[in-house]
């Protein structure tokens, strides 16, 4: 389904660019592909879209994914520096400049135990949907730290 849906918005793109997202979330709903704003966001990171002033277009052909991006693991590692847990969130502390690769590898990584994120500068909210999964990917986190 993945592959369909990044076939079908390199064909929307290359059609010219496209001003916002939420005009390719109606263009994709168009050809039957319903997505949220999460997985619009995701699509566009791993097809690697640019965004410029008349919107989004292909870069580099977006013929390809890029295996080169780095993981959940290296991001974590290189700008976090702690997290901290309140009941079913988890706030995690980063360098400066740091939570928003973290956020969107979060969200790439499309856990289950993460309802949302929200980024800050040096900071990442996460929301889960109880205590105890809050617990499980504090742990988590805490190991990719190390």
């Amino acid at each position: 389904m993945k592959q369909q849906r990044h076939t079908i918005i390199r064909e929307l793109l290359g059609k010219g660019p496209i001003a916002s997202q939420e005009e390719l979330r109606r263009k994709l709903a168009g050809r039957g592909f319903h997505v949220t704003q999460a997985t619009l966001s995701r699509d566009i990171h791993e097809l690697r879209l640019s965004k410029g002033p008349d919107g989004y277009s292909l870069s580099n052909g977006g013929n390809h994914e890029d295996d080169s991006l780095p993981g959940i693991h290296e991001v974590l590692e290189s700008f976090g520096l702690e997290v901290r847990q309140a009941a079913n969130l988890l706030v995690v502390i980063t360098t400066t400049g740091g939570a928003q690769p973290i956020a969107a590898g979060i969200d790439y990584e499309d856990w289950p135990e993460v309802v949302g994120t929200i980024a800050g500068d040096d900071t990442v909210l996460m929301i889960c949907p109880d205590a105890e999964q809050a617990t499980q990917l504090k742990t988590r986190i805490e190991g990719y730290f190390r």
